[in-house]
C-alpha cells in the first residue's frame, strides 16, 4: 500500500519519453517526472521514491528527499504567506502548507518554525502544523532503559534540551550530562535513562557505561563550553600554555584528551580541541 508523503518503494511499470510510471496499488500508476528518474531504469525495477501531490493536486514520485516526512517533526523556513496561510520551505518543488488554523501565532516569511507534517484527512492532502503539543505524548511511552532513540533538539530550558523522542513523546537531556555540542534543529541518537513515575522521559547523548567524566577531563569539557566549543590548546600546545590555563603538565592534560576522544567527545587538531560536531 502507498503511503503518502512517505518514501515507498514501487515498482516501474513503463518507460515513457517524460518519465516512468510506477505501480501505485490503489492510486493507480504514479507519474515520476524524467528529470527524477535514475539512469538505466527499466520496467519491473525497483525504486525509493518520495509520494506526494504536484502543484495541480496529481500523485507524483521523486526520488528528491524532503526534509520532513509525514509523521515527522521538523524546523522549515517560510518562504511565503499569503490568504490560506505559510508556505515552508521543504526540500520540494511544491512547498508545504500550513494552514492558519495550525499555526500557534502568525508566521512571517524568512522565520523558521518548528511544525509537524500529516495528511488532512478532509482533503487527503499534505500539510503541516506548528501546534506540535497535541501530536506528541499521546501513547505511554514503552522505553527500556539505554534503549536507542532518534532525537531533535528543540529547545533550551533552564534544565539542559527538550527534545522530541522518536517523533512520539517529548523528552528532557539536562546540562550536566551534555558532553558535546548540539544545536536548536539537530537530529541526533540518543539513550533512554529512564521514563519517569509522571511519564516524562530523560534522554542521554551516551549510552549508559561510558566512564564518568571526572577530574581534569571534566574541567576541559567545561572549558570547551566556556569557549563555544573550541579551545586554542591542543596536545602539541606548549607546556607552560597548557600549565598557565589548567594549572597541569603537558602529560596529564594530554591524557585527559585521550579520554575525551576515546568516549568520543572531542576532536584533536594540531592547534586546537574542540568539541565533536562543533
Amino acid at each position: 500500500m502507498v503511503e503518502i508523503g512517505k518514501f515507498n518503494t514501487l515498482t516501474v511499470v513503463k518507460v515513457v519519453d517524460f518519465g516512468v510510471y510506477l505501480d501505485g496499488g490503489d492510486w493507480g500508476e504514479i507519474l515520476m517526472p524524467k528529470e527524477y528518474v535514475p539512469a538505466n531504469c527499466f520496467p519491473d525495477d525497483e525504486v525509493r521514491v518520495f509520494v506526494y501531490f504536484d502543484s495541480e493536486d496529481r500523485i507524483v514520485a521523486t526520488t528528491e528527499n524532503p526534509y520532513v516526512q509525514v509523521g515527522e517533526f521538523a524546523f522549515l523556513r517560510v518562504v511565503e504567506t499569503t490568504s490560506v496561510g505559510a508556505f515552508l520551505d521543504w526540500g520540494l518543488r511544491k512547498d508545504l502548507l500550513v494552514p492558519f488554523r495550525e499555526q500557534r501565532e502568525p508566521m512571517k516569511e524568512g522565520s523558521r518554525y518548528l511544525v509537524y507534517a500529516y495528511v488532512d484527512k478532509s482533503t487527503d492532502r499534505i500539510v503541516a502544523s506548528a501546534k506540535i503539543d497535541k501530536f506528541l505524548d499521546q501513547v505511554y511511552p514503552e522505553y527500556e532503559p539505554n534503549q536507542e532513540v532518534d532525537l531533535l533538539i528543540v529547545r533550551k530550558t533552564d534544565l539542559g534540551y527538550a527534545v522530541i523522542v522518536d517523533n512520539t513523546h517529548w523528552g528532557l537531556v539536562y546540562d550536566n550530562e551534555i558532553f558535546q555540542a548540539v544545536r536548536i534543529g539537530q537530529r541526533m541518537k540518543g539513550y533512554i535513562k529512564q521514563v519517569r513515575e509522571d511519564d516524562k522521559i530523560d534522554v542521554m547523548l551516551q549510552p549508559a557505561g561510558y566512564a564518568k567524566i571526572e577530574g581534569l577531563a571534566e574541567q576541559v569539557l567545561d572549558k570547551l563550553r566556556d569557549y563555544g566549543g573550541v579551545l586554542d590548546l591542543s596536545d602539541k600546545s606548549a607546556p607552560e600554555e597548557i600549565y598557565r590555563l589548567f594549572g597541569c603538565s603537558k602529560k596529564n592534560y594530554k591524557k585527559a584528551l585521550g579520554t575525551l576522544l576515546k568516549q568520543g567527545l572531542v576532536e584533536i587538531g594540531d592547534k586546537e580541541v574542540r568539541l565533536k560536531g562543533k
